[in-house]
């Protein structure tokens, strides 16, 4: 169940609140897009994750133990469908789109796959949920727009975070899972289930080889 953050954080200085989130969700991955070097991509991601925790624990009214709220309320079933669905789209767009890149590190690397699936949820997955959804929310919604009218805000935005890829097909993706995740997390009440969500389609995503997409080393900017 979505909760009403508005009703438990005091009043906040609108025009220093969108500056601050033009200049985060916007500026900064811009910046990072178009002029920081490929190498330079994830010390900078990680140095904007460290940026956007301390601004969730500087926000008005928020408390880490928000991120408990409801976790359960989600479901095996729910989890198994989108697995499976998941895993079809992966498998068909990579035979698509670059059938050589097909379960590459599955077939060549196993114990790299091994220690993504191990790595990617807590290093990448959660970090990004942070962003994403509890900042994005909780710190900014007084300048949101009401109801579900926000989701698709917030899916491009997280779409726009991943600029940096230059390609469609990870502009559509993370839009994509950006309303899914949005959903879990507004809808169910559920952090976790968000975070679990976008764990599964990660996997999923370097398992099939569309990792090739998402690797900093494969960019090609358009100029």
């Amino acid at each position: 169940m979505t909760k009403d953050f508005a009703m438990i954080a005091p009043p906040v200085a609108l025009p220093r609140l969108r500056l601050e989130f033009s200049l985060f969700f916007i500026g900064l991955p811009l910046l990072i897009a178009v002029f920081f070097p490929p190498s330079w991509m994830f010390p900078a991601l990680f140095a904007l994750t460290g940026l956007g925790v301390v601004l969730l624990h500087r926000t008005p009214g928020f408390q880490w133990a928000e991120l408990r709220y409801d976790w359960a309320n989600w479901s095996l079933r729910e989890v198994a469908l989108f697995t499976a669905i998941m895993t079809v789209f992966c498998v068909g767009l990579i035979q698509i789109t670059r059938p050589d890149a097909a379960f590459f590190l599955l077939k060549h690397r196993p114990e790299m796959l091994a220690f993504i699936w191990i790595g990617y949820p807590i290093l990448s997955a959660l970090p990004q949920e942070l962003l994403f959804r509890p900042l994005f929310f909780r710190r900014y919604h007084a300048i949101l727009p009401e109801g579900r009218a926000a989701y698709p805000l917030n899916a491009a935005i997280f779409s726009f975070a991943h600029l940096m890829y230059w390609s469609w097909i990870v502009a559509i993706m993370t839009f994509a899972g950006g309303l899914l995740f949005t959903w879990a997390y507004r809808k169910r009440g559920s952090f976790f289930y968000a975070v679990l969500l976008h764990a599964i389609a990660g996997n999923i995503i370097f398992a099939v080889g569309l990792g090739v997409y998402f690797y900093s080393g494969n960019v090609q900017r358009p100029f």
